[in-house]
């Protein structure tokens, strides 16, 4: 079964200081229709103008990943842990049995443009825990990298959760294969540019939700850029 999530239809909010695209059900937007994938639960496409930001907050048993399109993301949690995360850098914010902070634009010039993901983990009430680590774009480029997986091999991010993200840039003409195993589901999100699966077109925004299937699919880049593509293998 493939789900189809085009980026037209996604939930909405506008606050001035933040344009916020939701993929899955998420503050006042809610559709019973898309609560979450498996444990993924938010991919939420944030535009946050300059000078802006979340002011400190709390969350729990959630592990949050934070991967930057464009301009600076400032961090800053009550485990004092800081940093500024840019294009190329993956944040893992585990929150474990809790965990306080904040999240704010880099700049006072430029917006900052991200996407903030949320996998639930599996398990409750661990000690929380952060990582932030760059990751070579050309190493992805034409072919797959792993970004996130179980137990941190060969330098991803070890998250709490039998859950691996991988992403690949695609430029028109270049193409890669997607192998399927019909016992893991699987969310493709397009974050930039314009792919197809399959020869079925994508944008930036849209997604699509493998579940029971199996077999390889060909997702090749078309259009004008470089487009960046995110898969989350997952379990059921």
């Amino acid at each position: 079964m493939i789900v189809a999530r085009p980026a037209g239809e996604r939930g909405k909010a506008n606050f001035g200081w933040l344009d916020s695209q939701h993929t899955f059900s998420f503050g006042q937007f809610h559709d019973p229709r898309w609560m979450g994938f498996g444990p993924l639960r938010v991919i939420n496409e944030d535009r946050v103008a300059p000078r802006g930001g979340f002011p400190p907050h709390r969350h729990a048993n959630m592990e949050i990943i934070s991967y930057v399109l464009s301009g600076a993301l400032a961090h800053r949690d009550d485990t004092g842990s800081e940093g500024v995360l840019r294009p190329g850098e993956v944040q893992w914010m585990s929150a474990g049995h809790g965990i306080e902070h904040s999240e704010f634009n880099g700049s006072d010039k430029e917006p900052v443009h991200f996407l903030q993901i949320w996998i639930q983990p599996d398990r409750l009430n661990a000690q929380p825990a952060y990582v932030q680590r760059a990751f070579d774009p050309a190493a992805r480029q034409g072919k797959w990298a792993t970004l996130l997986s179980p137990d941190g091999a060969d330098g991803t991010i070890a998250i709490r959760q039998q859950a691996w993200m991988r992403g690949v840039r695609l430029a028109q003409g270049e193409a890669v294969e997607l192998a399927l195993d019909p016992a893991r589901r699987y969310w493709l999100h397009v974050a930039q540019g314009e792919v197809s699966l399959d020869g079925h077109p994508l944008s930036a925004g849209d997604a699509l939700g493998l579940v029971d299937e199996g077999g390889v699919r060909s997702l090749a880049g078309r259009g004008t850029g470089v487009a960046d593509v995110l898969v989350f293998d997952l379990p059921e």
